[in-house]
């Protein structure tokens, strides 16, 4: 019987490592008591998170609540791990800021215009990685 603890806190430098080596994930905003849950595909930049997005829910709630959660996830057979930013997005306006969002080479995977680059700012990073075995023995059996 092992007693290591199946479930790992990762570091933040291994959460970036994570968040640079996958493209979607999922955003989540609130106004009032209204939550959303939305896929987006993502760059890392630095220590942020840029996406783009079409004229419509995702950019009108952002201006109402900045104030937004993000995640990415994986798994295998064996293991998995999930990464979650808390932080403000802010649409980027200025000449220079899309300029250089540009040259992310970001597109989108839908083929619809998004002319609107967001990035997100984090405040926290935190992320947990686990085994995927069996589940414990449930009901005390000892062994002898």
């Amino acid at each position: 019987m092992t007693t290591e603890d199946p479930v790992v806190r990762l570091s933040e430098e291994e959460c970036w490592q994570r968040l640079r080596g996958f493209e979607l994930g999922r955003l989540v905003t609130r106004v009032g008591d209204v939550i959303d849950i939305f896929p987006i595909n993502y760059v890392t930049d630095g220590a942020s998170i840029v996406f783009r997005t079409a004229e419509g829910s995702k950019l009108v709630e952002l201006t109402v609540n900045d104030e937004v959660i993000f995640e990415v996830d994986d798994h295998t057979d064996a293991d998995a791990w999930s990464v979650i930013v808390r932080g403000r997005a802010r649409a980027l306006d200025t000449l220079d800021e899309r300029e250089a969002a540009d040259r992310l080479g970001l597109t989108p995977w839908v083929p619809t215009l998004k002319y609107n680059y967001v990035r997100i700012e984090p405040t926290t990073v935190s992320g947990r990685a686990f085994r995927r075995t069996g589940e414990p023995e449930r009901y005390g059996v000892a062994e002898y």
